[in-house]
């Protein structure tokens, strides 16, 4: 019984890791490629590629494979840190309210000194 609820968990696991993955591939691919060069990381098809390759890692292997473990450090690295430059980049701020025009500062619109 408990070895049943153990093996689900892991299946859940796998799942969320294959989603995961899968996530972060199909949003690599959506953004512009001149997004990753000009927020300096690397370029689009690197990150395709690795993407792809965790995903299809996480697929194949079970969660207790090191290859997994791997695809996910990959997959962290692209969501925490290379995904927020992009997005900052290519102005791919989603559904944030009060967006204003883009010459707005940090404080507030930017009014030429008047």
């Amino acid at each position: 019984m408990l070895m049943q609820g153990f093996n689900s968990f892991l299946s859940l696991l796998n799942l969320a890791l294959i989603l995961f993955s899968g996530f972060a591939l199909v949003d690599a691919a959506i953004r512009r490629e001149d997004a990753f060069r000009a927020a300096d990381k690397k370029t689009k098809p690197f990150w395709l590629i690795v993407l792809a390759l965790a995903f299809v890692v996480n697929w194949i292997f079970g969660i207790l494979s090191f290859l997994p473990i791997i695809g996910l450090i990959a997959t962290i690295v692209y969501m925490v840190d290379v995904r927020p430059a992009v997005r900052q980049i290519s102005g791919g701020g989603g559904g944030r309210k009060g967006r204003g025009s883009s010459s707005d500062g940090p404080y507030g619109p930017y009014n030429g000194g008047r």
